[in-house]
């Protein structure tokens, strides 16, 4: 008897079909709406704070290694490294993880904390409950037990059966 093979196209309906990479592609597209966020806040509120101790514009800083690092006949002449935008980029991430952590992460964790205690808490209050009942039920089971057994406990004890 001879295999049958997915075709190509089935494996990629299939590929596309589960549900991860649904997930994965919701992720991606709210990833980018996420970092419009986080740049306008990084732009408008904390490179303005930063420019107020120093600079906002860090790619202007760079070393001269060999040579003037003068632009003659629009070359330049000498080797330049750009150090400051190394910097500008450093200081980019730094600011927009610390953004990410402390208006979106930290909350959600508070937030998820919280709930998962008074998930806690209210299976507690239901443990209790079921112990309390159980208790009450083990009362009822004696109960019948001295019942049957012609002990004097119990409700109806002492009544005549016969």
């Amino acid at each position: 008897m001879s295999e049958s093979k997915p075709s190509l196209l089935a494996g990629f309906k299939a590929f596309l079909m589960r549900g991860n990479v649904i997930d994965l592609a919701v992720a991606v597209v709210i990833g980018a709406a996420f970092t419009n966020i986080v740049n306008a806040v990084v732009k408008g509120v904390i490179n303005p704070l930063v420019g107020a101790f120093g600079t906002q514009d860090l790619d202007s800083y760079t070393s001269c290694i060999k040579g003037t690092c003068e632009v003659v006949d629009g070359e330049v002449d000498g080797i330049e490294i750009a150090w400051g935008s190394v910097i500008g980029a450093s200081l980019q991430f730094l600011i927009t993880a610390a953004v990410v952590y402390f208006l979106m992460v930290l909350p959600m964790a508070k937030y998820l904390a919280r709930r998962e205690a008074q998930r806690k808490a209210k299976a507690g209050t239901q443990e209790v409950i079921e112990v309390s009942e159980l208790e009450v039920l083990k009362e009822i089971r004696d109960a019948l037990v001295a019942q049957r057994s012609g002990g004097p406990s119990g409700p109806g004890a002492g009544e005549n059966r016969g």
